[in-house]
């Protein structure tokens, strides 16, 4: 992490994110009040941008502005490196913080969803996104079957790194 909000007097927040290849970001959702820039350091990132799946590269910045669903991963064959800062800052220190509790198994996933107000993280389902990512060809998901889905995902389980299963 680069800067958090209250560094920036809320001006800014940016963070730098290194993934593997073959590796789920942050799942479909939206900002009320930021805009989110993903500039690229290295690598690739497929990114969703509302109804669009991009593909990013080294060099390459992409503004997804508020209120627009939007979601990334690596590609198979290619890691990425990215910078990404929003505008206005969002608190973003203990979001990170909350997400690594989640995945050495410390807190519910539950939490994240308690949690979206504060900061500025609402997740919403995509069917474009599942096509693009998973082959998935189910149409826009109800509340209750996407909250389901959510919680269960892989980007809430432990990691072997932080000694879960």
């Amino acid at each position: 992490m680069f800067a958090d909000h209250d560094m920036t007097g809320g001006t800014m927040s940016a963070n730098r994110t290194v993934l593997p290849a073959g590796t789920d970001g942050a799942p479909p959702h939206y900002h009320k009040t930021s805009a989110e820039l993903f500039f690229m350091l290295g690598g690739s990132l497929r990114v969703l941008a509302g109804e669009q799946v991009h593909t990013i590269n080294e060099g390459d910045f992409l503004l997804v502005p508020p209120n627009t669903a939007h979601a990334w991963a690596t590609t198979p064959a290619a890691s990425a490196d990215v910078l990404i800062v929003f505008t206005p800052g969002i608190e973003r220190f203990e979001y990170f913080r909350l997400g690594d509790r989640i995945r050495k198994g410390e807190a519910s996933p539950q939490e994240i969803l308690d949690t979206q107000e504060r900061f500025d993280n609402y997740f919403v389902d995509s069917s474009v996104w599942r096509l693009a990512h998973h082959g998935d060809t189910r149409a826009t998901l109800g509340k209750a079957e996407h909250r389901e889905g959510f919680l269960s995902s892989a980007v809430f389980q432990p990691t072997t790194e932080s000694g879960g299963q």
